[in-house]
């Protein structure tokens, strides 16, 4: 069983293939507001080393947000069409269940606009559900957890995990789609939301 899985929901490009209970191979860079134009290459190569042909995918993840209003579209929108098209399963996992893996922190990823998306997780479940909040308001709520994702809105280190190897640790975790036609992204906000800078 060969698993793609896929997040462009943040500032990374991230790929994966998984073999049953194997990492096969992995991308992870930065490309924000990019990865449109840099996840078919980085795919397709990732596939050549594998020496494996499209038809080899049984399965493929994608992240559901919340994220980039975009950036979460392009691996969703990727994921359902191919799934779609071969009649394949369509598994889906949140984005910052993805940053979090299996560690007890919480996730804080940019939502500009002084924003952040943020929960807090342990073993891959939300001790606290995403939410978006001011920057200036989670400040004072800030505890003692590790920071995973953007701390360097909060005066910490980025901290940005190895996210194939988070797919893999959270594989009990996925979704699986009743309707591959109606997955639909976890935004948080309105649309027009995003216009923010």
């Amino acid at each position: 069983m060969i698993t793609l899985c896929m997040d462009t929901s943040h500032i990374f490009l991230a790929l994966a293939l998984i073999k049953d209970d194997q990492l096969l191979d992995s991308v992870q860079k930065k490309c924000w507001k990019q990865q449109s134009e840099e996840i078919f290459p980085e795919l397709m190569a990732m596939m050549e080393r594998q020496h494996l042909a499209t038809e080899d995918i049984d399965q493929i993840v994608v992240t559901e947000g919340p994220g980039s209003y975009t950036g979460v579209r392009i691996a969703m929108t990727i994921g359902k069409v191919f799934c779609v098209m071969r009649d394949l399963p369509l598994y889906t996992i949140g984005t910052l269940q993805l940053y979090c893996g299996s560690r007890h922190a919480r996730c804080v990823l940019d939502a500009r606009g002084g924003r952040v998306y943020t929960a807090v997780l342990k073993d891959g479940e939300y001790e606290e559900k995403p939410h978006i909040v001011m920057v200036d308001d989670l400040k004072d709520q800030i505890d003692s957890l590790e920071l995973v994702g953007d701390g360097h809105l909060f005066g910490r280190e980025d901290y940005y995990p190895d996210l194939a190897q988070n797919f893999l640790a959270l594989k009990d975790r996925w979704v699986k789609a009743a309707n591959t036609n109606l997955v639909k992204p976890e935004y948080l906000k309105p649309s027009t939301a995003y216009l923010v800078k």
